[in-house]
Formats: C-alpha cells, sequence, structure tokens
C-alpha cells in the first residue's frame, strides 16, 4: 500500500489534481438535480436509504456524518415531503426505522437518469482511450469512496 502523505512530487500532484477533479465534478452534478426543494443533505439521505433499504435515525447520522438532532429534522422535513416513512422499530419499541417511499425511488431514479445523461454527454468529449481509461478508473473510485 502506498504511503502518499509523504510521497514524492508526482504522488502529490496526482492526489492534489484527484481531489480537485472530484471536487469539481461533483460539484457540477449537484446542479443536475431533479428536485431543486431537497437539500444536498436530504438526497444524500434518500440515496443511503435507496442502498441500505431501511435505517434507523442514528444508523443515518453516522452513515451521513451528522449529528443525531440534526438527521432528526431531516427526517421529519422529508416525511412532511412524503419522501419517507417512519415505522415502529421491531426489537426496540423506542426507536423508529427509516425507510424511502415510492415517491422517492421514483424521485432518485430520475435524478440518476439526468445525472447519468449529462455525465453521458460529457464522456462524448472524451477519446476512445481516454473513455477507456475512466471506464477503468471507476471501480477504483468507487472503492476510494467507500474507504
Amino acid at each position: 500500500m502506498p504511503d502518499l502523505s509523504h510521497g514524492d512530487d508526482l504522488d502529490v500532484a496526482a492526489v492534489n489534481s484527484l481531489r480537485s477533479a472530484v471536487m469539481r465534478l461533483g460539484r457540477r452534478l449537484k446542479h443536475q438535480r431533479v428536485d431543486e426543494s431537497l437539500s444536498p443533505t436530504e438526497m444524500s439521505v434518500l440515496g443511503t436509504l435507496a442502498r441500505c433499504g431501511h435505517a434507523t435515525p442514528g444508523e443515518l447520522a453516522r452513515k451521513e456524518h451528522v449529528q443525531p438532532p440534526s438527521m432528526t429534522r431531516i427526517v421529519a422535513l422529508l416525511e412532511a415531503k412524503g419522501l419517507v416513512r417512519l415505522e415502529p422499530h421491531p426489537d426496540d419499541r423506542r426507536q423508529k426505522v427509516v425507510s424511502q417511499t415510492e415517491q422517492a425511488e421514483a424521485m432518485l431514479e430520475e435524478s440518476r437518469r439526468k445525472r447519468n445523461a449529462w455525465l453521458a454527454s460529457l464522456a462524448e468529449g472524451l477519446d476512445e482511450d481516454d473513455w477507456a481509461k475512466l471506464r477503468a478508473a471507476a471501480p477504483v473510485l468507487e472503492k476510494l469512496a467507500h474507504l
């Protein structure tokens, strides 16, 4: 495993370039939203629920790196918009389980479709060699995103 904290100039430059490109691309992707009334954090919570199925507010707070009181407010906003439902926890009556609604599922699918189309249109500007490199890098970037 490479130690990039004290790497040579090429490693430092590569890390800097990767950080900058990922941040810029992420900001541009955030503007490709279907529902402008949702904050990026609310969209992220819905995405997390889409991946994991359901979770308690405390689990969501940990996954989203926010404080539990903040997640309680976010869940309440999403519930008021009809995007999540709260159900009793099967093992602990003091807790609730949050899951997404069909409305949220449809909205997320439309959002993915819009963002994928936008990204595909950008990729059309790449030559075949760069596109092959990007396809090869995608699993590595996915792994990096989940470390």
